[in-house]
């Protein structure tokens, strides 16, 4: 059993023709959990929720920055210009923003989870030098065109953030607060 997931033989396995419904459904879901637990399943789900996270982030951002100046000689800022005009510009700029910020976010999450994957699998142990060395990677990676400084700064950033987010995430396996019900 590795990362609480069975990997001995496999059962034999009948044809789906001769499966019940609930077999075929325990088959299925048992191939899911598997897919889900392998690095290029883990990395592609990482990719996927930073993906969409990243488009609501933008999406976000996009609605804050509602004084934007256009650029252009004829036209100074947008109040100059008309309403529906505008709103085109302003829908257009939300969703550069939020496929800007999508891509970004998707690229991160991919990238750290293929390498924390990759590092627990390496270790055979699951533990938080892994999500540190991961993030380590990953900064300096990122960052390994603005040069050796930015590189050290980038990997330093994403290691504590990492040690950060996994000390939080394991604090739940701790005695919850005392409330007003427990007694």
């Amino acid at each position: 059993m590795v990362f609480g997931v069975y990997t001995g033989p496999a059962p034999p396995q009948k044809p789906m023709a001769e499966m019940t419904q609930e077999e075929q459904g325990e088959l299925g879901a048992r191939k899911m959990i598997e897919a889900m637990h392998s690095c290029p399943g883990k990395t592609v789900i990482a990719g996927g929720s930073g993906f969409a996270l990243g488009g609501f982030f933008g999406l976000f951002m996009a609605s804050m920055a509602y004084d934007v100046p256009i650029g252009s000689t004829a036209v100074k800022h947008i109040s100059d210009l008309p309403f529906k005009e505008q709103m085109r510009y302003q829908f257009k700029d939300m969703g550069r923003r939020m496929w800007s910020s999508a891509k970004n976010f998707g690229y991160i999450g991919m990238v750290y989870s293929g390498v924390e994957c990759s590092i627990e699998s390496l270790r055979a142990k699951h533990d938080i030098y892994n999500g540190v060395s991961a993030g380590c990677i990953t900064g300096a990676g990122l960052s390994i065109k603005g040069g050796p400084q930015a590189a050290a700064i980038g990997c330093a950033g994403f290691a504590a953030f990492s040690y950060a987010i996994d000390l939080y995430m394991s604090s739940d396996a701790a005695r919850p607060p005392p409330n007003d019900y427990d007694e």
